[in-house]
């Protein structure tokens, strides 16, 4: 079996932080501030900015990643809009709101602040030769020049919420595509820190440039546990076991990420989940845990063979056979190539064939079976061979465009 595929080209290597840095792995508490897609944070009652410099002062980035989720930064006082830049040096914040020009920081103690008179528009923070984004900014956007911070924004831009988890799973970055205008459709997808930005392994998905109008994709980003919190089962690679958190995961997506999700923004009627390779399997996983939940889920190269690689744990092949036809349009896609699919060992999987790649096997399997249980070609069945792609970021970036436009159809 070519299990190579969870990792060839980066596709399912653990990956954790390639979207910029992550100022909010500790422990946030409340992350769902509340605001709107146009960035009008509710400011903390009667609170000043220089209570908040001081508290920054005393907690650091604890203090910056709790005030991320109370009231996302540039932080709302009642002495006017708050920006504050942690780390030595001489800085200033320039931006739309001053045509570029630098507006002086007060500076001391590894601590840069100031009050700026924006309403909406981009902003970084500059040394008069560095550039930097504001890595603590609720809303940002990319440009040629990289990320840019935003004060506020009527146009589609992302937002993202630090150090999301809860009992179980790791915290970690939620990052959100606001559409501009109403968002009908939210698609919640795997591997977030690879999903918008350009500098991420093989240039990333660049879903802002891609997403439909009306379609807010949700970004988790994955941990070091990706492995395990992306499978269904445990299995073996070269003897050594993994997996089987999926259950916990997806629970975690139900029930922390979809909640965050409605209280900031109010979700949308339609609601679908996404992903590649390992991020493809637990989205269909996603999919049969929570019947009812999930209008469409999309798996682009998933590894649909897990669990029989050295184990005999249940597929996703075996569990879709089993549970009958279902209420979730299914999307299954892959590259590569294939000679004979084969189930040499005899477990029921094909996937020992040496010569396919990119997972085509397993999921013209899955595919075969769901036809059988009633699911309709076209209708809430898709399946596409992209012949001779790669299992990589730049490849699922190419046909991302197939399951976007299936899901923002759907009703």
């Amino acid at each position: 079996m070519m299990w190579v595929l969870l990792y060839g080209c980066g596709g399912d290597v653990i990956n954790h932080g390639n979207g910029g840095p992550r100022p909010g792995d500790t422990d946030a508490g409340d992350t769902d501030g509340g605001d709107t897609d146009t960035g009008e944070d509710t400011a903390l009652p009667e609170v000043t900015a220089a209570e908040l410099v001081a508290r920054v002062r005393a907690d650091g980035a604890q203090a910056m990643s709790d005030l991320a989720g109370e009231v996302g930064w540039p932080a709302a006082t009642v002495d006017g809009l708050l920006v504050v830049r942690r780390g030595g040096g001489t800085w200033q914040v320039a931006g739309d709101f001053d045509g570029w020009a630098g507006q002086d920081m007060s500076c001391g103690d590894g601590l840069c602040w100031a009050l700026i008179g924006a309403t909406d528009g981009g902003y970084k923070f500059t040394d008069g030769s560095a550039w930097e984004a504001d890595a603590w900014s609720r809303r940002y956007r990319y440009d040629e020049f990289g990320e840019l911070s935003l004060v506020a924004s009527a146009d589609a831009h992302l937002e993202r919420h630090f150090a999301v988890g809860d009992d179980t799973m790791e915290a970690r970055n939620v990052r959100v595509l606001v559409p501009a205008g109403e968002a009908t459709h939210v698609l919640y997808a795997q591997d977030g820190q690879n999903l918008f930005d350009p500098e991420a392994m093989w240039g990333g998905w660049r879903l802002q440039d891609t997403a439909p109008d009306g379609v807010m994709i949700v970004g988790i980003d994955n941990t070091v546990a990706r492995m395990e919190e992306y499978t269904h089962v445990a299995d073996t690679l070269d003897g050594v076991a993994y997996g089987g958190q999926g259950d916990a995961y997806v629970d975690f997506v139900q029930d922390t990420v979809r909640p965050l999700v409605a209280t900031t923004y109010g979700e949308p009627a339609v609601v679908g989940v996404m992903g590649s390779s390992l991020g493809g399997l637990i989205s269909v996983h996603a999919a049969l845990r929570h019947p009812g939940e999930y209008r469409f889920a999309a798996s682009l190269s998933g590894t649909m063979g897990w669990g029989s690689i050295e184990q005999h744990n249940p597929t996703m092949i075996e569990r879709y056979a089993a549970a009958g036809h279902g209420t979730t349009a299914l999307y299954l896609d892959s590259g590569g190539s294939y000679t004979d699919c084969a189930d040499a060992d005899g477990d029921g999987v094909h996937d020992d064939d040496l010569g396919s790649s990119d997972n085509y096997c397993e999921n013209a399997q899955l595919r075969d079976v769901l036809a059988a249980g009633g699911y309709t070609y076209d209708v809430d069945l898709w399946h596409w061979w992209e012949a001779g792609a790669a299992h990589n970021e730049a490849a699922w970036a190419d046909r991302v465009s197939r399951p976007l436009s299936i899901f923002v159809a759907l009703h």
